[in-house]
């Protein structure tokens, strides 16, 4: 793992998906249930979209393919008149806004949110500082600014939408944003933002052994291709896997169409997963069906 592209974090938590085997448990197995409740709502598939922005084509489109398949949709950066647009298709969304140096660009973002109807909101604070140093980062031509643990907290406590963190890579993370209030994380390394980044479902049976609270909602992202990652990702403990990359061409060539049938396609693959390890659904997977090779 250590020679693997050099760092690359993508490459890395590819290498340790392909190292987990799954061992079969069809004898008395039923067929499965794909449903899972997330922030409060039940949805058809365990699978979300990742926090995309800018797509060819709009992100109105990526999520109502998101909601054609009864998923949720992560929206990243845009406008509150684009999130509108968003919101008007009915899907269930949350925005995951970037912490922008100046906060009311953060704060209306948040209002906005709650006024239009989004299920959840958060941060992805892993963008804040650059690459190669510890400058804060400019995106798209905005100031970013890392967030001090007061800074957070007030954001959460300012929104009665349940609030997630991205970027969060470890217990101690995963505890911190506990403890300040936030209703789950996104474990990412923000498409190899961070280089060498322990895998996110490597961190999963952790960090659910050190949260006291069962309802905390974890979300695994970062190289997830498919529902065969995804089942792991769930037996190790994550309540919903994050998938971008895997969806970006099927919306470039069939718009939302092409996002619904792929995003379906990988929770079939879930679910054949989950009947031949005996699993009713995924939140009663047993860890111990994974073998690490």
């Amino acid at each position: 793992m250590a020679d693997t592209k050099k760092g690359d974090s993508i490459a890395i938590a590819r290498a340790y998906l392909d190292s987990l085997c799954v061992e079969g448990r069809i004898i008395g197995a039923v067929h499965p249930s794909s449903k899972v409740t997330l922030f409060g709502t039940e949805t058809e598939t365990p699978i979300m979209t990742a926090a995309l922005s800018h797509l060819k084509g709009g992100m109105a489109g990526f999520a109502r393919g998101a909601k054609d398949a009864g998923a949720i949709a992560c929206i990243g950066m845009g406008s509150n008149e684009a999130l509108g647009e968003i919101l008007e298709t009915g899907a269930k969304v949350v925005k995951i806004i970037k912490p922008y140096a100046d906060p009311n660009e953060i704060y209306s973002r948040i209002e906005f949110a709650e006024a239009h109807g989004a299920l959840a909101v958060g941060m992805d604070v892993e963008h804040s500082v650059n690459v190669r140093d510890d400058a804060d980062s400019v995106v798209m031509g905005e100031a970013m600014k890392l967030p001090t643990l007061d800074e957070l907290r007030a954001y959460i406590r300012s929104t009665k939408l349940p609030f997630v963190v991205k970027g969060a890579l470890s217990v101690q993370d995963a505890l911190r944003c506990a403890d300040l209030g936030a209703a789950g994380i996104i474990l990412s390394h923000h498409n190899s933002l961070m280089h060498w980044a322990v895998p996110p479902a490597a961190l999963l049976p952790e960090i659910r052994a050190a949260l006291e609270d069962s309802s905390f909602t974890l979300i695994a992202d970062g190289g997830f291709a498919d529902g065969y990652d995804a089942f792991k990702a769930l037996a190790l403990g994550a309540d919903a896997v994050s998938v971008g990359r895997a969806l970006m061409e099927p919306y470039e060539e069939k718009g939302a169409e092409g996002v619904a049938e792929k995003i379906r396609e990988i929770t079939g693959e879930v679910k054949a997963m989950l009947v031949r390890t005996g699993s009713p659904d995924p939140a009663h997977i047993d860890p111990e069906v994974i073998w690490r090779m």
